[in-house]
């Protein structure tokens, strides 16, 4: 199978190697976002924040696909009763968000809170090895390579007037969470999508399906098959252990190769395939899964070493030719850059929550295009944040999949009426509806919730 001839720049589709339509957004979105609602930022309803609060809700016995969440449920209202929503504990517990997002939030106007947020300067160069949890960021709120950021502040994100509240880490994931709902209301108060407000013109994403880490080798093909039969067009790999049911161990990576030539031969050679041990080699090991993914045919190789080591993302860029995919342990535009310039990966990853929201990773992606690099969000959670990852989807020109956990009920939640399928085509649809097009089903979660914390 060594025909398949790949293009590091060319990862599933071709970036638009120029400036992302909507760039100036960012610079004022409020102002951008009544433009393209044909009104003017004055005749908004009142934008001003009056309450803060969290839906605590009881999710019993459901899967979890991140073990840190645990039912909160942000809420952000305006004066003029339009509230925005996401959720704590998709990448980290909301220990400390609530009185950090009331001194942040309450009293400040939207059209003044949201442009701050999308120009704050996110964490520097932060890199985790994603041993202390996946997605979270180093412990301590250490800045990583890049030192201070330009506030002056090690790590975290710099406002004016000295508006900056707890740790560097905490700093990173509660901005980001205001952000993403200060854009649901963006959204909402213009009615219109957050993709269409930062100049998306997709209306759809073609899916692969994207596995749990699965017990054992002969797990995997079964599933990619039933994953195609049901319209999927992709398949990602989480390996799992690497060993057979029966007889004694292997070392892993040998079982993971033989799950890439497994998966391979079940789904044929025109069936898109993808790879992602999220960190677990050494450069030995991700040399030899490298070629293996080679041979037969596989489209990305994601998170093959830890993404501290930069050095041995270098050298697996020079031997390989499957494209690396790197971003998901980097907690900041500017430490992106740095992986670029060096040239330790092929294809852009991020995490939105890690990044500063909506805001920050809409920077991020403008920044790959500006390499011609793809950018591919990463899509794992519960539904809210399949939301914020899509509507970026759409609105990035260097994006062309959109990654669903596996099986497809995996994100859904009682307390949310939209729920993540793809077409018979294999394409998941854009939403009509604003914001996030993530809707709560207010009488579902009535019957849920525990408490609510003001």
């Amino acid at each position: 199978m060594s025909d398949h001839n790949l293009s590091r720049r060319g990862f599933l589709g071709a970036s638009a190697f120029g400036a992302v339509a909507g760039a100036s957004i960012l610079a004022n979105p409020v102002r951008a976002a009544a433009e393209a609602a044909g009104v003017k930022p004055a005749d908004l309803p009142d934008l001003t924040i009056k309450e803060v609060k969290v839906y605590v809700a009881e999710l019993g016995d459901l899967r979890r696909i991140n073990s840190t969440e645990d039912g909160e449920i942000v809420s952000i209202v305006t004066a003029g009763g339009i509230e925005g929503n996401y959720t704590l504990g998709n990448r980290t517990a909301g220990t400390g968000w609530l009185e950090y997002a009331k001194g942040v939030c309450l009293g400040r106007n939207v059209l003044d809170l949201l442009p701050m947020l999308a120009a704050a300067p996110a964490r520097r160069g932060g890199v985790g090895d994603g041993r202390s949890g996946a997605g979270a960021p180093p412990r301590g709120g250490g800045a990583g390579r890049g030192g201070r950021g330009p506030s002056g502040f090690v790590g975290g994100f710099g406002y004016p007037n000295g508006m900056r509240f707890g740790s560097a880490a905490e700093t990173n994931y509660h901005a980001a969470i205001i952000d993403v709902c200060l854009w649901d209301i963006l959204g909402k108060a213009v009615n219109r999508p957050i993709y269409k407000l930062l100049g998306g013109t997709k209306d759809r994403m073609l899916a692969y399906a994207s596995s749990l880490h699965l017990a054992a080798i002969e797990d995997f093909a079964p599933e990619a098959v039933q994953a195609k039969a049901e319209g999927f067009k992709g398949y990602k790999i989480h390996p799992g252990g690497g060993q057979h049911p029966a007889g004694g161990p292997i070392p892993s990576y040998v079982g993971h190769i033989e799950e890439i030539k497994e998966v391979r031969k079940a789904v044929g050679d025109e069936f898109t395939l993808l790879f992602d041990p999220v960190q677990r080699y050494n450069v030995f090991e991700a040399l030899k899964v490298g070629h293996a993914l080679e041979e037969y045919g596989y489209v990305s190789f994601e998170d093959p070493i830890p993404t501290t080591d930069i050095e041995g993302l270098i050298e697996l860029r020079q031997k390989l030719d499957v494209p690396i995919e790197i971003g998901e342990f980097i907690y900041a535009i500017q430490g992106f850059a740095e992986y670029i310039r060096r040239g330790a990966l092929d294809i852009v990853r991020l995490i939105g929550d890690n990044v500063g929201g909506i805001s920050g990773s809409f920077r991020v992606g403008q920044l790959a295009d500006a390499f011609g690099l793809p950018c591919t969000p990463h899509n794992w959670g519960n539904g809210f944040d399949l939301a914020v990852h899509f509507q970026l989807e759409l609105a990035l020109p260097n994006c062309f999949w959109f990654e669903m956990p596996y099986p497809q009920t995996l994100t859904d939640r009682a307390y949310l009426k939209d729920q993540f399928r793809i077409d018979k085509d294999g394409y998941v649809v854009a939403s009509a509806e604003p914001g996030l097009g993530c809707r709560l089903d207010r009488d579902a979660l009535d019957k849920m919730l525990i408490r609510v914390d003001r």
